[in-house]
């Protein structure tokens, strides 16, 4: 599925990477943070480091894993075709609140620039639906990453 990734993992963190549900959903989170940064056509400093560390921070990577990582999760989010190669990945292995808080995630990202684009809003509000999460959620998700 995402094969570039998947193999990014399973030379950096062994045979584990395959088997956990969380570096599976991880790979999917690194593209989606991607997509997020580059909805508003400008993938600007702010949103490379607040992707970078959601990722450190997440993962538990050094800065020279993150990087490689970013870059591959640039490619793949590049390629796709549609997000559901994502999204698919994270449904099937997390709860409601695991998808919450990738959505704070993403906000987090949108929020970096400073400002809210209308392109980001919509890409924000289009991986809600397709995680199944309900209008009160993403915007709980919403009001956690401005800090309200």
């Amino acid at each position: 599925m995402l094969p570039r990734l998947q193999e990014f993992f399973r030379e950096r963190l062994a045979a584990e990477a395959d088997d956990d549900p969380v570096h599976r959903r991880n790979l999917a989170a690194a593209a989606l943070l991607i997509e997020i940064a580059r909805a508003d056509f400008e993938f600007d400093a702010e949103e490379q480091r607040a992707i970078e560390s959601l990722l450190t921070d997440t993962l538990e990577l050094d800065e020279e894993e993150v990087a490689e990582l970013v870059r591959l999760a640039t490619e793949e989010s590049r390629e796709a075709t549609s997000l559901h190669q994502f999204t698919r990945l994270i449904n099937d292995s997390h709860s409601i609140a695991q998808k919450q808080q990738l959505m704070e995630q993403l906000w987090r990202v949108a929020f970096a620039d400073g400002r809210i684009d209308r392109y980001e809003e919509q890409l924000l509000r289009r991986i809600a639906d397709l995680l199944h999460l309900r209008h009160k959620e993403f915007m709980q998700a919403k009001h956690a990453a401005a800090g309200e």
